[in-house]
């Protein structure tokens, strides 16, 4: 074959530099450029880390066994040489920004991957990367800068679990500076002044959440292809609401971060909560405060005691039920039941809420209800199965409201049910009964009465005790324990209080406890973990909000807000389809974001539902791809 000349601009050299014009033919390999490349440039360094960038056509040339004339390549090509891994300023959910190397040839899933790798975050498949929202920025503002910690010389470690040393990753552990970074990692940090939180991006509607989840980056797209520029910012943030396996002996930095996020998405009012659910998140933030300037962040970690534990662990749950009885064995045989007089309701549209009171039976996954007790041996007026259902509160502890949300699988949609409870006791039993039962579990299950414990003890939380005397004198800063929208409603005189009267029901808990009742609490609420984005469905005229959860679809109506249908992901057929074939039932255009962000969303959660602690570390990439890649996939 012919030989022609090919250039290519080698970026090290500076850009000042003329391109490297080498002699090629047609099927010369990407390899061989390569080394041509290094020859000709004379410079002796390690240039493994380095590839061919294609401007034109936004692709990385990373099969170095294909030839030119595969890959397309001609003389007019603008090839760059370059490095694959790159400088990315890093914004995480606590305010700190990182200045680090990442991955900016391979697929952001597996970018994410590298770096939370090195930053010690296990299950880094919950993460993902997306472009910052701009803060609120005044003329008189002078101060652009912002603080930058950077871990450009720790490397990027290839092992799944790192080896620990004084309780953090032996990359950390080389000096002081990187272990004071670390320590801000795994440690809740102070709140900003209410300055700095006031130029935060605080969204006012449902549009601008969708406008927050239409920034999130394409998974199975390199940084590159996708615009972003060395020393560019990003935010790292948990992506799918699914936490799977939290240990918070091994996962510091990862509870510390999800607290965090959880932590300024109420603050921002990016989630919506009652006035009592504000005042005990302000007040366990406040313990949280307290305890993470107070207490020493020592974990120490030996090898072989965490395989011991791991072992004993797994023996634990395989000789789980050897001690029981004979008589506990029957019992469980003969699956008990919750017998109870309950109000219940329908909801309809352009109708106002009316419960009536009926003989309520819980058995098995299912509740019955009858008109009486005594009509309780007969045939039910219906009977409800919760298997798959999702069970929300719908709590006022002061206002003595206990209610409990179903939200049960039909062929159409969910259809919606309120359970109301007389009391907390009833309640307890009754919510801990629905939430098993949406596992198809029965009463029977041994979780049944931890299950009541926990949402007693979340009750008792709320609860203020008029014989509690609290310190008012003290100073704390309210602005920085509860959103906006409480502190223009009360003074700092009203709230200091009631803050302190609900931190007495959580001051007994530890650290490690009050981080995770904070995201229990968290999770509990109604809009947990629900991604909106502007859609406009077929046949219809307006826009319309699609909210995209761990386990359902729910189309809102975006003027009045009432969400119009919910459609489980087990109930759905041609999900991948959705967006773009207008044969199957559910067909809409995405208005705020790219459709691919919904195929990722949907397809993530049903990805992240095939994890089990059984499984290794080792992820399936190409089923994620599979499953989160639409029809670019297929």
């Amino acid at each position: 074959m012919a030989a022609w000349d090919l250039s290519v601009t080698v970026e090290d050299l500076g850009a000042d530099a003329p391109p490297i014009t080498v002699s090629v033919t047609s099927d010369l390999h990407i390899g061989g450029v390569i080394l041509k490349l290094v020859e000709k440039s004379q410079v002796k360094r390690d240039w493994s880390d380095h590839a061919l960038w294609w401007e034109q056509k936004q692709q990385w040339l990373l099969r170095t066994a294909w030839t030119l004339e595969k890959c397309g390549i001609q003389a007019d090509a603008g090839l760059i040489f370059m490095a694959q891994h790159k400088p990315l300023r890093l914004g995480l959910p606590n305010g700190l920004t990182l200045r680090l190397r990442a991955c900016f040839s391979g697929p952001v899933f597996r970018t994410v991957l590298g770096i939370c790798k090195m930053l010690n975050i296990r299950r880094p498949e919950e993460l993902s990367l997306l472009r910052p929202i701009e803060e609120k920025k005044k003329k008189k503002d002078t101060d652009l800068s912002e603080e930058l910690y950077d871990l450009t010389e720790v490397p990027l470690t290839s092992v799944s679990r790192p080896c620990l040393y004084n309780g953090m990753p032996a990359h950390f552990a080389d000096s002081l500076k990187t272990e004071k970074v670390y320590k801000m990692l795994s440690v809740s940090q102070p709140a900003p002044a209410p300055e700095a939180i006031a130029k935060l991006y605080r969204p006012a509607s449902v549009v601008d959440k969708a406008h927050i989840h239409s920034r999130w980056l394409d998974s199975s797209r390199s940084l590159m292809q996708q615009g972003v520029q060395e020393n560019d910012r990003l935010w790292l943030r948990f992506k799918y609401y699914c936490f799977h396996d939290l240990e918070p002996k091994y996962d510091v930095v990862r509870l510390t971060q999800m607290y965090e996020q959880a932590r300024w998405a109420i603050l921002l009012e990016d989630i919506d909560c009652t006035e009592e659910e504000m005042l005990l998140f302000g007040a366990i933030q406040y313990h949280i405060n307290k305890l993470s300037l107070s207490e020493p962040q020592t974990m120490t970690s030996s090898p072989a005691m965490d395989d011991l534990d791991s072992a004993l662990q797994c023996l634990e749950v395989k000789l789980d039920g050897a001690d029981s009885s004979p008589q506990d064995m029957l019992e469980n045989l003969t699956a008990p039941e919750l017998n109870d007089y309950l109000k219940i309701f329908r909801p309809k549209r352009l109708t106002l809420k009316g419960y009536k009171q009926y003989w309520f039976k819980f058995k098995d996954a299912s509740i019955s209800y009858y008109k009486s007790k005594e009509e309780s041996l007969g045939e039910p007026i219906q009977q409800i199965n919760l298997k798959g259902c999702e069970a929300a509160p719908d709590v006022n502890v002061a206002g003595q409201k206990f209610c409990i949300k179903l939200l049960i699988p039909a062929p159409e949609g969910m259809n919606e049910v309120y359970l109301r409870c007389e009391n907390e006791e009833q309640y307890s039993r009754w919510m801990a009964a629905c939430r098993l039962a949406s596992k198809g579990k029965s009463l029977a299950d041994r979780l049944f009465q931890s299950e009541v414990q926990s949402i007693r003890s979340f009750l008792a939380m709320q609860q203020t005790n008029p014989n509690t005397h609290t310190d008012n004198s003290m100073s704390i800063n309210t602005h920085s324990l509860v959103s906006p929208r409480y502190s223009k409603k009360y003074k700092v005189k009203q709230l200091t209080p009631r803050i302190l009267e609900a931190y007495q029901n959580v001051a007994q808990l530890s650290l490690t406890d009050a981080l995770l009742r904070f995201l229990q609490i968290w999770q509990a609420l109604p809009d947990f973990g629900i991604s909106f984005v502007v859609v406009r469905f077929k046949g219809s005229r307006k826009d319309e909000v699609l909210g995209i959860a761990p386990n359902r679809l729910i189309r809102i109506d975006l003027g009045v807000g009432d969400v119009v249908k919910t459609w489980r992901y087990n109930n759905m057929r041609h999900i991948f389809s959705s967006c773009f074939d207008g044969n199957v039932n559910m067909a809409f255009s995405c208005v705020t974001a790219d459709c691919k962000i919904v195929h990722e969303f949907i397809g993530g959660y049903i990805f992240m539902s095939t994890r089990s602690r059984e499984q290794s570390d080792t992820l399936n990439e190409e089923l994620f791809h599979k499953l989160t890649g639409g029809h670019e996939a297929l």
